[in-house]
C-alpha cells in the first residue's frame, strides 16, 4: 500500500496551506458580514437606493462564494482522508484511483483559492479592458494579433466571462490591426493585468511564399473598467475628438454612419476609441469613461515613478520588450520572460490555456510589493 502512504502524506502537506487560506480569507469575518448584510436586506428602505443595494448584493454573493469554497475545501479534505483510512482498513486497491483524483482536483482548486488571495490590488476586482496593436510586420502581425485576440476570448469563455468589442480595425490583407474590447467577470483585471506588454510569435509565416520563419509582435495594453468618478481633471481644449464610421465586429453601425468616437488627449498622446455603442453619444461617453481611467492609472503610476510601465502605447513594439514569447518553429514553446513559466503545448495556450502565466505572474509581483498595481 505504498500508493497510500504517498497521498496520506501528500494530503496532510495541505493540511497547514488550507489553515492559512482559511485565516487570510477572514471566514469568520465573512460569515458574520453575510449575516449584516441579510439583516440590512431585510430592514425598511433596504432598495431605496438601487446603486448601493446592487453593490451590496454583489459584494454579498463574492462573499458567500468564497465561503462555500473554503466550506467546499475543508469537507473534500477530510472526505480524500476517509477514503484512505478505507484503503487501509479493507485493503482495497482500487479504490487508489479515485483517491489521487480526488486528491488533485483538491490540490487544483486549494491552488486557485490561493491565487485569488494575491488579487488585493484597488482595481483587481474590476472588469477589463484591453487593447491589441499589431507591430511592424503588416499581414503577418495582423494574423498574430488576431490569433491572441481569439486566445483571449476562449479564456474568458472558460472563466465564464463575457467579452463585448468596443472598438475594431480590419487588418489590410488579413487578421485585426487593433481591437479593443471589455472582458466583465469578477477579478477579470486582476488576472488580466499580466497580460499586459508585448507579446512576440515565431513560426513558419503562412503568408511567407519562401516559408521561412518570421518573428511578429503585437502589443497589449490593459486597464480596469472604472465606472466612479475618477479624481481626474480634463481640459477640453487638450481633447481632439474624431468621428469616423464603424468597422469590422465592434460596430452597431457598420458604414452607415460616422458613429464611432476617437479621443486624442494632446497632452499626453493617449488615444482611446470606441464604436460599439447605438450612438455617437453612447460612444463618446465610454470613450471618456476609458480617458478617464487611463489618464488615472497613469496618476498613480507617476506617484511610484513608473509612468513607462502604464503608457502601453509609448513602449516600442518590437526587439527587448516582450513579455512572453510564443515559439511555434523549428521547436514548440510558451515562455514567459518575467516569470520563467514556460508551457511546452502551444496549441493548448492558444486554446486559453493561459492560467499557468497568470498565476506565475501573480506569484511573481506579489513578491515585489513597490511594483504591484
Amino acid at each position: 500500500m505504498v500508493e497510500l502512504d504517498q497521498m496520506k502524506v501528500e494530503l496532510g502537506g495541505y493540511k497547514q496551506p488550507l489553515s492559512e487560506v482559511k485565516a487570510s480569507l477572514g471566514l469568520e469575518a465573512k460569515l458574520d458580514r453575510i449575516e449584516e448584510y441579510k439583516r440590512e436586506m431585510e430592514a425598511p428602505g433596504f432598495w431605496d437606493d438601487p446603486e448601493v443595494s446592487s453593490q451590496k448584493m454583489k459584494d454579498l454573493k463574492v462573499m458567500e462564494d468564497t465561503v462555500g469554497t473554503i466550506l467546499g475545501l475543508e469537507t473534500q479534505y477530510e472526505d480524500i482522508e476517509t477514503l484512505i483510512e478505507m484503503g487501509y482498513e479493507e485493503e482495497d486497491e482500487s479504490l487508489i484511483p479515485e483517491i489521487r483524483e480526488e486528491l488533485d482536483s483538491f490540490i487544483d482548486a486549494l491552488e486557485t483559492i490561493k491565487i485569488s488571495t494575491l488579487l488585493s490590488g484597488e482595481f483587481d476586482r474590476n472588469n477589463a479592458i484591453l487593447k491589441l496593436n499589431a507591430g511592424a510586420g503588416g499581414t503577418e502581425s495582423c494574423d498574430w494579433s488576431q490569433m491572441l485576440y481569439r486566445m483571449y476570448t476562449r479564456w474568458a469563455e472558460k472563466k465564464g466571462y463575457s467579452l463585448e468589442v468596443l472598438d475594431y480595425l480590419d487588418g489590410d490583407e488579413a487578421g485585426i490591426k487593433s481591437v479593443t474590447f471589455q472582458v466583465n467577470g469578477e477579478n477579470a483585471y486582476g488576472y488580466l493585468k499580466s497580460e499586459k506588454g508585448v507579446h512576440r510569435l515565431v513560426r513558419i509565416s503562412p503568408f511567407n511564399a519562401q516559408g521561412k520563419r518570421q518573428t511578429s509582435f503585437v502589443s497589449l495594453d490593459v486597464m480596469p473598467e472604472i465606472n466612479a468618478d475618477l479624481d481626474v481633471e480634463i481640459n477640453d481644449d487638450d481633447l481632439r475628438i474624431d468621428t469616423y464610421r464603424s468597422s469590422g465586429a465592434g460596430g452597431q453601425h457598420i458604414n452607415k454612419t460616422s458613429s464611432a468616437i476617437r479621443i486624442t488627449h494632446l497632452p499626453t498622446g493617449v488615444v482611446v476609441q470606441c464604436q460599439n455603442e447605438r450612438s455617437q453619444h453612447q460612444n463618446k461617453e465610454k470613450a471618456m469613461q476609458m480617458l478617464k481611467a487611463k489618464l488615472y492609472m497613469m496618476k498613480m503610476e507617476e506617484n511610484k515613478e513608473k509612468l513607462d510601465d502604464i503608457r502601453g502605447e509609448v513602449t516600442e513594439i518590437g526587439w527587448g520588450n516582450q513579455i512572453r514569447s510564443y515559439v511555434f518553429q523549428p521547436y514548440k514553446l510558451v515562455k514567459d520572460l518575467r516569470t520563467g513559466v514556460e508551457s511546452g503545448n502551444v496549441d493548448a495556450v492558444m486554446d486559453g490555456a493561459i492560467d499557468s502565466f497568470i498565476n506565475g505572474y501573480l506569484k511573481w509581483i506579489n513578491n515585489r510589493p513597490e511594483d504591484n498595481n
